[in-house]
């Protein structure tokens, strides 16, 4: 006998034996079952404990990205005002006076504040600086010498500490933000006291003569713990979370939320007018100081926390394990360098808040798997009981294949909220399709989707829009309705199977879609998942792209009295790549020109056979359709596009639902004009036109 055979014979003779000793000791099936439940449920609690981390590491890093991108555009807004500022002729002219009164061996200081040009300059920028949100400004020449400024302390005053550090790339010819750092002048407080070395922090940009020649630098002050600190507080993540910016030394840049607290921890001194802001430095004291410990090293011989160390390296990461902050209280956080703020950001929550459930979950698994333990032979019968029991009664239901007047044929796809039967009228054999909800699997907001979408659907009668037939229920609690039976396929499937469309074919199609949803505007619904795999392509009475608008599942209806109600869930709905702007951001705030936006994303898809943005997760895309326009159809295909068909599509396409189209209705005459233009006409092409009767291409319903 062969070294193989042999290695069988021992298996199944084992084999044999164990299922002798199982089928006579029956005592051991219970310790089975609690062996496979313990294990089951370890690696369930492992599996949640790895989900939450990734969640809060995945929640960390999204608000510290919007405080970025907050922070970004908020400076860009900053630079804009002080370059333009910079720009103006009569402002150059009054900072070009004031150069020639710098003479050597003039009293500089008497000289400025006596010019009359220091009055003009403060005359023309003190109103524009209120009304924008800034509060002072400074002018320096190339020497970093202060010509001019809101308040007479500065003026005349030769490198004010911290002013060439913060202002040298602007005297290159650079327009910034600087960061924050305390001033030189005299001025009021977050608490309305008069002091030097507030935070302070300028928008600046060279001024330029004529020639193209820097000869001064124009500073905007900001308040940093007005506009700075305020948009990094925006975001946070819990109540314990907080955001902030630090310098590559580890000095906070911005106010901490917990002034208070260091105030009575001792991390800064215990006074009304003392702040965090340009005071802590970012260490690690090694305790939880908020517990009355404390530190066994001094604050200087203390590391920098690990966040700061690691984003002033320049290594972006994040911790959900755990580690101490500033406060040495434990906490997860995310962090970055931002070299075009030279600063770094970090988010932080506590640990306690971030892994309360998990405390949760941990003492009531223990609790729960004691019990599931005692009960699993019980349970295990009467589920399989129950399970077999409600088994037989849905096969016996779709077994008879008959639901109220509709046959059962066969099935075809799965619908949003259930399966897809293609089917017919007992008594009139008409073709449908029947779409069914087994209640049993579905909550109580799929059962209200999966009738709001009889409901809406049954209102709308435009021969573009799928047809619904009947509504019912089985005895087995099995939900149904039935709609006509269509054979065609998706623009979906339409595209990715023969590429980018002709253009008139595409104008046919989205004339048509305009009437459906011009009808359902015209009774005040939205269908907010307007996407080419909710549009159908058949035949009807010999006329080949027959469009049918489907899905009307997420269909958001106005009421009498003007006010917006939701019928769906109170959440963002729709499909990310065909959502428009407002859909993201205001889901419960949408309207028809949300559909508008969407039918124009169909159409850049049946012209490029591509989608709006190419992007690699559901954040990336979100943000492009809140923030970023598409490229042109054209630049998308590397070749020319009708301009009027170009233009349209992205007049649809507008951010701001005010720039698009009013209604559906308005739209099919100018598609028309542009195909009327083109060709004349709509042709179909040989490849991916809708199947003949003969062969039958089947879609979900």
């Amino acid at each position: 006998m062969s070294l193989n055979q042999q290695s069988k014979s021992r298996s199944s003779s084992y084999l044999a034996r164990t299922q002798g000793f199982l089928r006579t000791q029956l005592w051991v099936w219970p310790l089975v079952a609690a062996g496979l439940l313990a294990f089951v449920a370890v690696t369930l609690r492992l599996k949640m404990e790895g989900a939450m981390k990734q969640q809060i590491a995945s929640n960390l890093q999204v608000i510290l990205n919007a405080n970025a991108e907050a922070l970004r555009a908020w400076s860009a807004t900053a630079k804009s005002d002080a370059e333009n500022l910079a720009d103006d002729p009569p402002l150059i002219e009054l900072v070009t006076a004031l150069l020639q009164k710098t003479a050597p061996g003039t009293p500089v200081a008497s000289q400025l504040l006596a010019a009359p040009e220091l009055a003009a300059l403060r005359a023309q920028l003190n109103p524009w600086l209120d009304r924008r949100g800034f509060t002072g400004f400074v002018v320096l020449d190339t020497n970093c010498l202060v010509i001019a400024s809101r308040r007479d302390q500065l003026v005349g005053m030769a490198s004010p500490p911290g002013y060439l550090e913060q202002f040298s790339n602007s005297l290159a010819g650079r327009t910034i933000v600087t960061q924050p750092f305390p001033s030189v002048a005299m001025l009021l407080d977050a608490k309305g006291k008069l002091r030097a070395g507030v935070p302070t922090m300028f928008a600046a940009a060279p001024v330029k003569s004529a020639d193209g020649k820097i000869i001064a630098v124009l500073g905007l002050r900001i308040a940093p713990e007005k506009d700075f600190t305020r948009i990094l507080a925006t975001a946070r993540a819990g109540v314990s979370g907080e955001t902030y910016a630090f310098a590559r030394s580890g000095l906070l840049l911005s106010q901490s939320r917990f002034d208070d607290e260091l105030r009575r921890l001792g991390l800064i001194p215990d006074s009304d007018d003392a702040f965090s802001i340009l005071t802590l430095e970012l260490r690690n004291p090694l305790v939880d100081l908020s517990q009355g410990k404390t530190s066994p090293k001094r604050r200087s011989e203390q590391p920098l926390t690990q966040a700061v160390a690691e984003a002033g390296a320049g290594h972006a990461g994040f911790n959900v394990d755990g580690y101490r902050d500033y406060r040495g209280v434990p906490v997860v956080g995310a962090w970055q360098w931002f070299p075009e703020f030279d600063f770094g950001l970090v988010t932080e929550m506590d640990v306690a808040e971030a892994f309360h459930p998990l405390h949760i979950m941990r003492v009531g698994f223990w609790i729960i798997f004691a019990l599931l333990v005692i009960g699993s032979a019980a349970i295990y019968f009467l589920m399989r009981l129950a399970n077999r029991l409600q088994a037989s009664a849905r096969k016996a239901a779709l077994k008879a294949k008959q639901l109220g007047q509709y046959a059962l044929d066969d099935k075809i796809g799965e619908g949003a909220f259930g399966s897809v039967y293609r089917a017919h009228h007992a008594l009139m054999r008409r073709p449908v399709a029947v779409k069914l909800l087994e209640c049993e699997t579905a909550d109580q907001n799929t059962l209200a989707r999966f009738e709001q979408e009889v409901q809406m659907t049954s209102q709308l009668t435009h021969p573009n829009t799928i047809a619904l037939y009947d509504y019912g229920r089985t005895p087995e609690g099995i939900f149904y309705y039935a709609m006509e039976y269509l054979e065609g396929l998706t623009l979906d499937k339409l595209v990715k199977s023969y590429g980018p469309q002709p253009e008139c074919r595409v104008i046919s199609i989205l004339c048509q879609m305009c009437g459906s949803l011009a009808e359902a505007h015209g009774i005040g619904l939205v269908h907010r998942d307007i996407k080419p795999a909710n549009v159908f392509l058949t035949r009807r009475g010999g006329l080949p792209d027959f469009v049918k608008v489907l899905d009307f599942g997420l269909v958001k209806a106005r009421t009498a009295e003007g006010q917006l109600e939701l019928t769906g869930a109170n959440t963002t709905l729709g499909t990310p790549l065909y959502m428009s702007p407002e859909a993201v951001e205001h889901p419960d705030k949408v309207d028809a020109r949300a559909d508008i936006y969407s039918l124009g994303a169909v159409g850049y898809f049946l012209v490029t056979g591509q989608p709006l943005f190419d992007c690699a997760t559901l954040g990336e895309v979100l943000m492009h359709q809140v923030k970023h326009l598409p490229a042109k159809p054209s630049e998308r295909l590397g070749k020319a596009v009708s301009p009027e068909l170009e233009k349209l599509l992205m007049r649809c396409l507008a951010k701001n639902p005010a720039d698009r189209p009013a209604a559906p209705a308005n739209l099919p005459t100018r598609w028309r004009n542009v195909r009327a233009r083109r060709t004349g006409r709509a042709t179909a092409p040989r490849n991916g036109g809708v199947a003949s009767r003969r062969r039958k291409v089947k879609r979900r319903w």
